[in-house]
């Protein structure tokens, strides 16, 4: 095997790194091996360390064997903002509690409101991972005191992103439902996006009026959100709405439609799935074919609905 200084100089000197065969080299790197690392990564312009951060994202995303996780986070210290981003995005997968503090670092003291954003995003697995309790009770109440302090901040970005994240809270936490409520009727749309997204997560039943009335809304950001909401809270009275907007004239709205149907399932939502199968539309046929294995994968895992009709 390579020096990780020989691979860090094959990849510096590679306008396309993340074609390289030396990619794989820079995985489950030893402590002694990520330190060589870090102490020549810091030497590497910043459009070389960009590149290749966006290399190992990418590789990572295409082959789940490799594991860059620990250089990952060694780049969360990076000195440029995008590098610190790409490691973010790399690390998506990773729900090591460890991770909790340099993120809750991140969210609270980087100077980019783009990373702290970011940062904001990740931690909210965490607190999934807590409501399962699958995450010490430290880590959990550190994640949380965190992203409500965040939610309060004056960057919409980042008060978005950290109610979002805090969502995934006990669907009956009085402080959430009152910052997801706030948000919804914030002036900002965005900000009402993110709002029913929250609702969606939250699964409060409360929320079903306010996700069902967005439905109708003008704005294709906020059809896409509540049609998203109504999967995620299986809302079967939403049905005959999403197969309106499954003929949507926004397509991510009709992906976000035909999705919704799929997770609420029965047989309702399967017979209009088939029907857009017959139709012959191509452009949405993928994702009615997954649409329709999640409800067949969900009435009888163990045996999955033959599609060819």
């Amino acid at each position: 095997m390579l020096d990780v200084k020989v691979i860090l100089k094959k990849l510096a000197e590679d306008q396309k790194p993340w074609r390289s065969r030396y990619l794989a080299g820079l995985a489950g790197l030893s402590r002694r091996e990520a330190l060589s690392f870090q102490k020549t990564w810091q030497t590497l312009p910043i459009e070389t360390r960009r590149r290749i951060i966006s290399a190992l994202v990418e590789a990572s995303e295409n082959d789940s064997s490799l594991d860059f996780s620990y250089l990952f986070r060694l780049c969360l210290e990076d000195e440029d903002e995008e590098v610190r981003l790409r490691s973010l995005e790399g690390l998506w997968e990773d729900d090591d509690p460890s991770l909790v503090v340099p993120l809750v670092k991140l969210l609270k003291k980087d100077p980019s409101l783009r990373v702290r954003a970011a940062a904001a995003s990740s931690l909210g697995r965490f607190l999934l991972r807590a409501g399962t309790s699958k995450l010490d009770d430290y880590y959990a109440r550190l994640v949380y005191s965190a992203l409500l302090e965040a939610a309060e901040v004056e960057n919409l970005e980042i008060r978005r992103r950290a109610i979002e994240a805090l969502a995934c809270s006990p669907s009956d936490d009085e402080r959430v439902l009152k910052l997801i409520e706030d948000a919804y009727y914030h002036p900002d749309e965005e900000m009402k996006a993110s709002a029913i997204y929250a609702m969606g997560k939250n699964a409060n039943p409360r929320w079903r009026p306010f996700i069902l009335k967005e439905l109708r809304n003008p704005r294709a950001a906020i059809r896409y959100e509540a049609a998203r909401a109504c999967g995620e809270m299986g809302l079967k009275e939403a049905v005959e709405i999403l197969a309106e907007l499954a003929k949507d004239r926004d397509y991510e709205v009709r992906e976000a439609a035909i999705w919704a149907l799929g997770s609420i399932g029965g047989n309702k939502a399967r017979n209009i799935l088939i029907n857009f199968l017959t139709e012959g539309d191509d452009s949405i046929r993928e994702i009615v074919e997954e649409a329709l294995r999640e409800i067949e994968f969900s009435s009888n895992p163990l045996n999955f609905y033959d599609l060819r009709i």
